[in-house]
């Protein structure tokens, strides 16, 4: 069988590589109210998966101008996720952890908090590709700043965006694994001018504990590509 170059990039591009990255949310002792990690440099097209692993937390999207509060409020155009509260103890039954996991769509800063009571005002916040290059006071130590002054958390009201997924619990705050951008379906928001939206999906897929944040994951998309090629030459 023959293959031109043109015809292995093609197959190349259509199997190309995405990276999954995980962030715990809350955890023992100091991690009760933390992300982990706090800051994230992610490409666009990149999943960000949010591993829930102590009490009963939310991940909301938010603008840097807003915090604390669903970026859905910032205008007719903002829209962003909202993972629901995830009640661990409910999944922990079965060995499993909720999880809730988007894609980047472009290199703009996604600022996150998470909603339950005072949480967010305490410091649980997180951005995704801070860029304080631009703009440096848009960072994340004075987005904290700022919530802390909030008087209250709001929820993201739709969680339509993306459903919840479930990994087995290992008792481990990163991962890696195989493909787990194959269940369910995505959805992109709009952003507005200073912020990301990212597109959120769900998995259940089963993702092995082991000692990196991050994981290659291949395009399911990719995959069927690459073989209805192969099929046809």
């Amino acid at each position: 069988m023959h293959f031109t170059t043109s015809t292995l990039l093609a197959l190349a591009g259509m199997a190309s590589a995405q990276t999954l990255h995980v962030v715990s949310v809350s955890g023992d002792g100091d991690w009760a109210l933390k992300f982990s990690p706090e800051k994230l440099d992610a490409p666009v097209g990149d999943m960000i998966q949010f591993q829930f692993r102590a009490g009963n937390h939310s991940v909301v999207q938010s603008s840097f101008d807003a915090p604390c509060a669903p970026m859905a409020g910032a205008g007719a155009n903002a829209t962003g996720f909202y993972s629901g509260y995830q009640l661990v103890s409910a999944s922990e039954a079965m060995g499993m952890i909720p999880t809730y996991t988007i894609m980047v769509q472009d290199e703009k800063p996604i600022w996150a908090y998470c909603s339950q009571a005072t949480h967010c005002q305490s410091g649980m916040a997180m951005v995704i590709n801070e860029d304080t290059t631009a703009n440096a006071t848009r960072s994340l130590d004075n987005y904290k700043l700022a919530a802390a002054a909030v008087p209250a958390s709001s929820a993201g009201g739709d969680t339509s965006a993306g459903d919840s997924g479930t990994v087995p619990d290992t008792d481990s705050g990163s991962s890696t694994g195989g493909d787990s951008t194959s269940g369910g379906s995505t959805a992109t928001p709009a952003g507005d001018a200073a912020d990301s939206a990212g597109s959120a999906s769900s998995t259940s897929s089963p993702i092995e504990q082991g000692a990196a944040s991050m994981v290659g994951v291949t395009s399911s998309m990719g995959l069927v590509g690459l073989a209805a090629v192969l099929f046809m030459l």
